[in-house]
C-alpha cells in the first residue's frame, strides 16, 4: 500500500503582534475553554496529578530521585498535551464538534508527525539546565557545610547563597526566554501545517524577533500564571493551562499568515 504523501507547506508570513492581540487571544482562550472545558480539564489534570506526585516524592516518600523522571516526563508530554488544546480550538474556529475521538486521534497521530522532534528539543533543554543548575549550585555552594537543602534554608542567605540565586536566576531566564522563543509558535505551527520542526522554531522565534516587548511580555505573563496555578495545591492550573493552551493557538493565528 502506497503511502500518502501530504505537500510541504509554504513558510508563513509573519505579523507584528501588538497588546490587543495578546487581549483578543485571551478572550478567545477564556471562550474555548468555556464551551468545551472537559477537554481543557483532561489535558490540564496530567499537570496537576505530575505535581503532586512530585511533592509526595519530596515531602512524604524521601525518595527524592523520583522526582527527574517525573519532571522529565512534562517536556515529553507537553507538547502532545498542547496540541490536544490546539485541536480543540482549531475545530471550534471551523465551526466543527471537538469529539473526544476526534481530538485524541489527532494527539496520537503526531507522533508520526513533528512533534516528537520538538519534544526532544524540550527534553535536551531540560537536561541541559538541570546540568547548569546542579553545576551553578557546586561553584557555590560546594563548601557550604549543609545536611538537607529543606532543613538548611538559612545557607542561601549567606554570600555565597545570594551570588548563587542571582547567578542561577539570570541563566535561568536566558534559557527560559530562548525555549519561549522558539516553541511559542512552532507547535501551534506543526499542528496546522506541513513543515518541518526546525522551519518552525525559526518561524517562531522570528515572531518573538518581530515584536519582542509583546511577546516577551506574553511569555512573562504564561510564567506568572502557571506560578499562581500552582499555589492552591496545583488546582489553578486546570484552569490556567487550558486558557494558555486555548489562547496561545489564538495568537499563533495572529501572528502567522
Amino acid at each position: 500500500m502506497t503511502q500518502k504523501v501530504v505537500p510541504a507547506s509554504a513558510v508563513p508570513a509573519i505579523n507584528p503582534v501588538t497588546m490587543s492581540d495578546l487581549a483578543a487571544a485571551l478572550r478567545l482562550g477564556w471562550r474555548d475553554f468555556t464551551r468545551a472545558p472537559l477537554f481543557g480539564l483532561f489535558f490540564a489534570s496530567v499537570y496537576v496529578l505530575g505535581g503532586w506526585m512530585m511533592y509526595v516524592a519530596l515531602t512524604v516518600s524521601g525518595k527524592l530521585w523520583w522526582t527527574l523522571p517525573a519532571a522529565a516526563g512534562f517536556p515529553i508530554l507537553g507538547p502532545f498535551i498542547a496540541c490536544g488544546l490546539y485541536e480543540v480550538s482549531r475545530r471550534i474556529e471551523q465551526g466543527r464538534p471537538p469529539g473526544w475521538r476526534s481530538v485524541l486521534g489527532v494527539v496520537w497521530a503526531e507522533k508520526n508527525r513533528q512533534i516528537p522532534s520538538m519534544a526532544v528539543v524540550i527534553v535536551v533543554f531540560f537536561l541541559f539546565w538541570n546540568f547548569l543548575a546542579h553545576m551553578i549550585f557546586a561553584l557555590f555552594m560546594g563548601l557550604s557545610t549543609m545536611t538537607d537543602v529543606s532543613s538548611s534554608l538559612s545557607v542561601y542567605l549567606t554570600p555565597n547563597g545570594l551570588a548563587m540565586l542571582a547567578v542561577g536566576t539570570a541563566v535561568g531566564a536566558v534559557f527560559a526566554t530562548l525555549l519561549f522563543s522558539v516553541t511559542v509558535v512552532s507547535l501551534p505551527l506543526l499542528l496546522d501545517r506541513e513543515i518541518d520542526f526546525v522551519t518552525a522554531m525559526i518561524v517562531s522565534f522570528k515572531t518573538v524577533q518581530a515584536s519582542p516587548p509583546v511577546m516577551l511580555g506574553w511569555g512573562a505573563f504564561i510564567a506568572l500564571m502557571v506560578f499562581a496555578g500552582m499555589l492552591p495545591g496545583f488546582l489553578g492550573l486546570l484552569i490556567v493551562l487550558p486558557v494558555l493552551g486555548h489562547a496561545t493557538w489564538h495568537l499563533y493565528r495572529l501572528a502567522l499568515v
